[in-house]
């Protein structure tokens, strides 16, 4: 298989970046667009790097997040068949904390009711085609996470601190092991990884590639991570977007040059 990044945080001479995250994925025959970006860019930086929009025939939304979904429209009218998968938790209500005040930070409004004949809302273990699966966080208590960053979701009975009900893995079966997709990584990179281990337990974890929201921890913090991720034996991360340059250097100085970094235009082979 081979992946993408069609935007990231870090341009490219001819590729611009942004705040954001869409990686367009081949695999066995089957195109698959992980997020759309924060604009149209995704559109223009696939045309340069001869990506085709038109073909994919799964896109799917790591979470509910503006970075990561505010291209949405645009990709509904390049491609007008392929099916649109979100986790059942998705909806138009995140919201960012500061102080007294909260900003919206969720899906493009309108977007679920203009395009519902498109979209398909998933739980669980969910399998788009032979070896691509959908695997929505099993961990317990990641409500504390969002606290911690300020994240939280309007419910019908208030505020709530965003447990990541609506993030998802995409995982992809290879010769090689498990290589997984959590673009923003909010419910904690080391669990994801324990999570798809603990859903495949007869396989290897390959790669895990996508932010981990890691740009405001402390050292310390991201070393523990670090260590955690070291202690699940995966052989590679790919890691950009919310991550950050010093965490990354960080990361890239404790798992022994297993880290590499996401940027606009990289290709991946995997």
């Amino acid at each position: 298989m081979k992946a993408w990044v069609l935007v990231d945080n870090i341009p490219q001479p001819n590729l611009p970046g942004e705040w954001g995250l869409s990686i367009y994925i081949e695999y066995n025959g089957t195109n698959v667009l992980l997020d759309t970006g924060a604009s149209r860019l995704f559109l223009k930086n696939a045309q340069k790097l001869g990506k085709s929009i038109e073909a994919v025939d799964y896109g799917v939304l790591s979470h509910a997040h503006y970075d990561h979904a505010d291209g949405m429209r645009a990709f509904f009218q390049e491609n007008l068949r392929a099916p649109f998968y979100l986790q059942q938790g998705s909806g138009e209500n995140c919201y960012k904390k500061k102080w007294l005040l909260r900003k919206y930070i969720g899906l493009p409004r309108g977007i679920l009711k203009e395009y519902e004949e498109r979209m398909v809302f998933t739980r669980g273990n969910h399998t788009l085609c032979p070896g691509v699966h959908l695997l929505s966080h099993s961990t317990q208590g990641l409500e504390r996470i969002g606290q911690k960053n300020h994240m939280y979701i309007r419910t019908k009975n208030g505020w709530a601190p965003d447990n990541f009900s609506h993030e998802q893995s995409l995982v992809f079966e290879t010769e090689k092991g498990l290589v997984i997709f959590n673009s923003c990584s909010h419910g904690g990179a080391d669990n994801i990884i324990r999570e798809v281990k603990e859903a495949w337990p007869r396989e290897s974890i390959r790669a895990l590639i996508g932010g981990f929201h890691i740009y405001s921890w402390t050292k310390e913090e991201v070393r523990g991570l670090a260590r955690r991720i070291l202690e699940t034996g995966i052989q590679e991360i790919y890691t950009g977007h919310c991550t950050g340059s010093r965490s990354f250097e960080i990361l890239q100085e404790e798992l022994e040059g297993r880290a590499h970094q996401l940027k606009t235009g990289l290709e991946m082979e995997l």
